[in-house]
This record gives structure tokens, C-alpha cells and sequence, in this order.
């Protein structure tokens, strides 16, 4: 049975995992001894890269749970969880100088394993094991670690500024959501506007042919009283305009006539 397991099952799984990625490490390096072509070897040198950096980040996450756990272990265990770690960090920074060999090999094209700033700080996380004493394998350990930390909380940063990009652009497209319903709204008001003035033109239409109407009715009557008066004038016989053949008024205009004759 696995010592780590009877201390703690997370520890467990996380050394299960480096183990795997030691043993993917280790057969990729195999791998890569074989392969001829330098397009293919950089390729695979990244792809082994990304195996080292996912084995740091479980490297640190081992060393955060016994950390949480070393007030409840007694001395040897912690001692043994510490020497642990320490052969851990050993064996990665041998893959880590041996990916720089690898890298040399290829004009020196530099694959910054630990997104390292300079070719100082390269150098540092490629010492071979053989020439570290295990409080600088600590210490490097921690130092690599620690520039994780800074560069996951750089990406929290860039993810959080992204959230808060959308979150403004979700309240302007609602903004603006909100002003084209008004303007529907006032389009609405007046669509219905302007059918209420078209019926009020239409109503004042009629009312003015209706006036026609009536202005021509009074036009004729003041053109018949007009003919009757001329009429009255040239009648030397001072005849009514009754006795008239082809003259004679309406029965309308006839009580008119005689009231003026």
C-alpha cells in the first residue's frame, strides 16, 4: 500500500500524477532522441514543456496540502512528505536541463519553461540536481512556484477586466434596447397621430363641399332676385314676371316675387 495514502488520499492522488507525468516525460525524451527533422523535435520539446508545467503547478499544489497538514503530522511523517517533495523538484529540473540541451541543440531557441524574463533566469531553473543542495532545490521549487502564482493572478486579472468589458456592453445593448422602444412607442403615437388628422381632413372636406353647395343654392336665389328686378324694370306693361311665358318662378321663389312686386 502507498504511505501516502494512510496520511492523506489527496497526496496520494497528486504523487499518482506527477508519477504519470514523469514516466510521460521520460518516454517523450526517448522519443525525441529518434526524431531527425528540427521542426519535429521543437515540436515535441513544446509538448514536453507543457507536461513540465502542469507537473510544477501539482508539485506546488503537493506542497500546499502538507503544508495544510503539518500541524497534524508528527515530525518524521512531515520529514517524510518533505523529502518527498524535494525528490520531486530533483527529478523535474533534471527533465528541465535536459529539455535545455535539447534546446541548444536547435540554434537556442529558448522554450521558457517557467515563463522566466531573461537567460539568467533560465539558467537558474535548469541547474542539474547534482549541483544543488536541497535547501536551494527549495528555494528554486518555491521561487518557480511563486512566479505561478504571480502569472495565474495576472490572467484572473485579464479575465476579470474581460468580465467587466461585457458587463458594460450587456448595460449599453440594454440602453439601447430600451431607447428603440421608446422610439417605437412615439412611431406608434404617431402612425396613430397623423390617421386621426387624415379623418379630421376628410370630415373638413365634406364640411366645405357642403358649403359649396350651400353658396351655390344662395347664388342662384341672388342671380333669380336679380333677373326678376331687370325684368320688373324692362316690363313696360308692368306685367309679373308670373305672366311671363317660359319665365315663370318656382313655387319656391314665388311668395319672394310677389312680396317685391
Amino acid at each position: 500500500m502507498d504511505p501516502l495514502s494512510s496520511i492523506s488520499e489527496e497526496l496520494a492522488e497528486i504523487e499518482g500524477q506527477i508519477s504519470d507525468i514523469f514516466r510521460a516525460l521520460s518516454n517523450g525524451f526517448q522519443k525525441l532522441e529518434k526524431i531527425k527533422d528540427s521542426n519535429r523535435q521543437s515540436r515535441q520539446l513544446e509538448e514536453l514543456t507543457g507536461k513540465m508545467r502542469e507537473c510544477k503547478r501539482l508539485i506546488k499544489e503537493f506542497d500546499r496540502e502538507v503544508k495544510d497538514m503539518e500541524s497534524r503530522n508528527d515530525p518524521n511523517t512531515n520529514r517524510m512528505l518533505s523529502e518527498k517533495k524535494q525528490s520531486m523538484i530533483k527529478e523535474l529540473n533534471s527533465y528541465v536541463a535536459l529539455k535545455k540541451q535539447y534546446t541548444a541543440s536547435l540554434d537556442n531557441k529558448k522554450i521558457d519553461l517557467f515563463d522566466g524574463p531573461t537567460e539568467e533566469h533560465d539558467e537558474e531553473n535548469v541547474l542539474l540536481a547534482s549541483n544543488m543542495t536541497n535547501q536551494q532545490l527549495m528555494d528554486n521549487g518555491n521561487r518557480m512556484m511563486n512566479e505561478t502564482d504571480q502569472a495565474i493572478e495576472r490572467s484572473k486579472k485579464v479575465v476579470q477586466d474581460t468580465i467587466n468589458v461585457g458587463t458594460d456592453t450587456a448595460a449599453a445593448l440594454k440602453a439601447q434596447t430600451e431607447q428603440m422602444s421608446r422610439i417605437v412607442n412615439e412611431l406608434d403615437s404617431i402612425h396613430f397621430s397623423i390617421k386621426k388628422a387624415s379623418q379630421l381632413v376628410k370630415e373638413i372636406g365634406r364640411q366645405v363641399a357642403t358649403d359649396r353647395c350651400i353658396m351655390a343654392l344662395l347664388f342662384l336665389i341672388v342671380v333669380g332676385v336679380i333677373t326678376i328686378i331687370i325684368v320688373k324694370l324692362v316690363n313696360p306693361n308692368n306685367k309679373t314676371i308670373r305672366d311671363i311665358p317660359g319665365l315663370a318662378p318656382p313655387a319656391m321663389t314665388r311668395k319672394l316675387l310677389w312680396s317685391l312686386t
